[in-house]
């Protein structure tokens, strides 16, 4: 009988004492965190071929090839900015408008050479700490926020800096899901990653040059997560059995195919390793962005 009592006392402490979470914690206990920060644009080598034949099978009937791109033909885009933010403070998602066109100003730097230029048209603020907190990618949160904020056609990006949970740093809509979806489309991404914000090691704005790159239809260079098959579908990219984490000086997962791109933005390194894209890189975006977005 005292084992009974004494079992049941020490339950119920525990459960009285238990800290309650907050909103960001609540959505999140059930994920598992990856080890390195992340984005939430995985897709299984199947699902890639299937992409891949499509798109071939859909540029083919346009009278169009894979090589009809011409780097240095401008390709402007529009971009259209939402602050959701749950409090009017920097750690509530609050951005300036100097962080934001500091990171219109690094993503424009970053795609130097791409025949791209970002220029920024709008910024809407948005009170939201539904949106701020629970917006993942594929949640009831994400649908409301896009169906309510989002402006423009297939070629305007639109851009969502909100709290994104999880462990992740962003996700984004590739351009072949638009005409499927088009209140999905846009980058998601965590608002404490622009130019000069509070995520170590990830705070030099190219989380949103590596969700821009999805955007425009590129891959992780890790694809596929194998030494064989097509990877990333980028010539010019070695393959790469596994993403980087960190910022090593050499990694080489798939020997005999060239060093891992270590360096290059659709990999998970830090911000400060991270500082290039491939001639191949920018000519599929080319293309991807010209067949989908109208952007050429």
């Amino acid at each position: 009988m005292r084992l009974l009592l004494l079992s049941l006392f020490f339950f119920l402490l525990h459960t009285v004492s238990a800290a309650p979470l907050s909103p960001n914690e609540t959505d999140h206990r059930h994920v598992q965190s990856p080890v390195v920060p992340s984005c939430g644009n995985e897709v299984s080598e199947e699902d890639a071929r299937s992409i891949e034949e499509q798109f071939r099978i859909d540029l083919g009937s346009a009278g169009r090839n894979e090589t009809d791109f011409d780097l240095e033909r401008a390709a402007p885009i529009t971009v259209v900015w939402h602050v959701v933010y749950a409090a009017a403070t920097s750690s509530g998602g609050y951005l300036s408008n100097a962080a934001i066109s500091s990171s219109i100003s690094a993503m424009n730097a970053h795609y130097a050479g791409s025949g791209f230029t970002f220029t920024l048209s709008r910024v809407t603020r948005t009170r939201n700490s539904n949106w701020f907190y629970y917006a993942d990618q594929d949640t009831a949160a994400e649908a409301s926020m896009k169906r309510s904020l989002r402006v423009g056609g297939r070629n305007v990006l639109n851009v969502y800096s909100v709290g994104v949970g999880g462990g992740f740093l962003g996700y984004s809509a590739f351009p072949w899901r638009y005409s499927n979806a088009p209140y999905n489309d846009g980058v998601v991404m965590l608002y404490s990653s622009v130019p000069g914000g509070t995520k170590t090691n990830y705070n030099q704005g190219k989380t949103l040059t590596h969700e821009v790159g999805h955007w425009l239809g590129l891959y992780h260079v890790f694809q596929g997560n194998s030494c064989s098959g097509s990877g990333d579908y980028v010539s010019d990219t070695p393959p790469q059995l596994t993403s980087t984490g960190g910022c090593p000086s050499y990694k080489d997962t798939c020997t005999g195919g060239g060093p891992d791109s270590i360096h290059n933005y659709m990999d998970y390194s830090y911000d400060q390793c991270m500082y290039q894209f491939t001639s191949g890189q920018y000519g599929r975006a080319r293309v991807m962005a010209s067949f989908y977005r109208g952007i050429s």
